[in-house]
């Protein structure tokens, strides 16, 4: 009995994580993961770039990334109009710079006072980065409105 509810649970749970729209984000999360990463080593780590400063440019890099695969390809979202656009490209952008000010926060703890190394502080902090920028783009801007 246990273990029919176990596996009533787990397919739910598979179901509800194996959409479309869940396996394109972590595609996409993944590609906009290199980006970030390959921009933010090639500053900071090639060119000598302070690491906050690299960190910034690759974040401005990724999310530009981020915004198109999101919006055409992961969410298939629609503006009607370029005023539309341009408000849900400043939610979008309004929202990563929450995720942002937590991996610079971390950034700065682990690298720059606690000198970890860099490229692993930058892929854990990743982790909670894509997690907090699933949830404020699909709860605020690429939601759509609900079917009765």
């Amino acid at each position: 009995m246990k273990d029919t509810k176990i596996g009533h649970l787990i397919k739910l749970l598979w179901d509800k994580l194996m959409t479309r729209e869940m396996i394109t984000y972590v595609i996409s999360g993944v590609f906009t993961t290199i980006v970030n990463f390959l921009a933010y080593d090639f500053f900071c780590n090639r060119i000598g770039i302070p690491n906050l400063i690299a960190n910034s440019i690759a974040w401005v890099l990724a999310v530009l990334f981020a915004y198109v695969t999101n919006n055409f390809w992961v969410f298939r979202d629609k503006s009607h109009s370029f005023e539309s656009e341009i408000v849900k490209m400043a939610k979008f952008f309004g929202a990563r710079l929450a995720s942002f000010f937590v991996e610079q926060a971390g950034m700065f703890i682990f690298i720059d006072l606690l000198h970890f190394n860099n490229l692993i502080v930058k892929a854990v902090l990743a982790v909670f980065v894509i997690i907090i920028n699933y949830v404020l783009s699909k709860l605020f801007i690429f939601n759509r409105p609900q079917k009765h």
